[in-house]
């Protein structure tokens, strides 16, 4: 590469806005770009390069639960809130988000063996330990994703659509989430990149600043149909009721949930991504970790949230260990910390 070339490159790299010390020394930097956007998308904060399209994996599935509700197909089976807000998570597979996954795909009449995610062991190191104590085996309800393919088969039931195959793009089920993405973001996504998600759903590049506006119209739905309103509403009071479903112990998303009292609504994706909805103030957040760390990406969120002023004293005291997390050796000692970078445009 000339010596042009690298400069280009640079010019156009998303800041550091993140960094781990460990003593005296930076010891690693996290590039990342970020958007805060209000329903009407007008851009209120942001950093790095917004329009670059990123996969949104799983920080979009309240956007994607909104298939289940909009079709008829949540009251049609009786969902409680509990399985609209595992509808959302990626959980930690703990007794209680299994309980729950199970006990829903039995009241349709299906099963484990009808979810097409995968099994994998527990996110939670607690719930593996458990599992693994019990001699248990991992099955697809332990999959971090299983609320939201119980949702999708929930939904093709509802619409008569098969039970096998809901994963694919070409299925009613993805075919009308897609749509559903393309009115919420503002974009025309036919023709953008795919992938395939880890529980095997197709994902969808959408530019970041669409994916904030998304969750901005999410936020404050009074411009999308009605059915749309009642769907973004029973969602977030979902979520606010059960946040310990969207993701479990300990997580980042509960915590931060539990210490706002569900005011403020947050959801991890795979590869440094987070979403963040406020509904009383209309708006919403999308960010991207360039390197896909999930350290980087949680403290970048405290950071929105701080900017923000979405913090009380008492939240901000809950969240601290959050919001400049510790870096910790084997035996427990604190030898560094993940911080948003000192010289941070944010």
């Amino acid at each position: 590469m000339s010596s042009a070339d690298s400069q280009t490159a640079a010019a156009s790299a998303n800041p550091v806005l993140v960094e781990v010390k460990r003593g005296d020394l930076v010891e690693s930097r996290h590039r990342a770009a970020l958007a805060v956007v209000d329903a009407a998308g007008k851009v209120l904060l942001s950093a790095g390069d917004i329009e670059r399209q990123v996969y949104p994996r799983s920080a979009i599935k309240q956007l994607q639960a909104l298939a289940l509700l909009e079709s008829g197909a949540a009251d049609a089976f009786g969902c409680s809130d509990e399985e609209i807000a595992l509808a959302c998570a990626s959980h930690n597979g703990e007794p209680r988000h299994v309980e729950v996954a199970d006990a829903w795909l039995k009241r349709i009449g299906l099963s484990a063996a009808d979810l097409e995610c995968g099994a994998h062991k527990p996110m939670g190191v607690e719930a593996t330990e458990a599992l693994l104590r019990a001699d248990g085996t991992p099955t697809a309800l332990h999959n971090n994703c299983s609320g939201k393919h119980a949702g999708y088969l929930t939904t093709a039931l509802h619409l008569g659509a098969p039970t096998r195959g809901y994963i694919r793009i070409e299925h009613p089920v993805q075919q009308r989430i897609l749509g559903i993405l393309e009115m919420m973001s503002g974009c025309e996504l036919r023709d953008a990149p795919r992938g395939i998600d880890g529980c095997g759903i197709p994902q969808i590049a959408i530019p970041l600043s669409h994916v904030a506006l998304a969750f901005a119209q999410f936020a404050d739905p009074v411009d999308q149909p009605e059915q749309r309103q009642t769907a973004c509403e029973r969602i977030c009071q979902a979520i606010a009721a059960h946040p310990f479903l969207v993701a479990g112990s300990g997580r980042f998303c509960t915590r931060v949930m539990e210490a706002t009292q569900g005011r403020v609504l947050v959801k991890t994706g795979a590869e440094g991504v987070f979403s963040i909805i406020v509904p009383e103030m209309g708006i919403g957040a999308a960010l991207k970790v360039d390197d896909g760390a999930t350290r980087a990406a949680e403290v970048l969120a405290g950071r929105v949230l701080e900017r923000l002023n979405l913090l009380d004293d008492a939240a901000r005291e809950s969240l601290s260990d959050l919001l400049l997390q510790p870096v910790k050796n084997v035996v427990g000692k604190e030898v560094g910390q993940i911080r948003v970078a000192q010289d941070s445009p944010f």
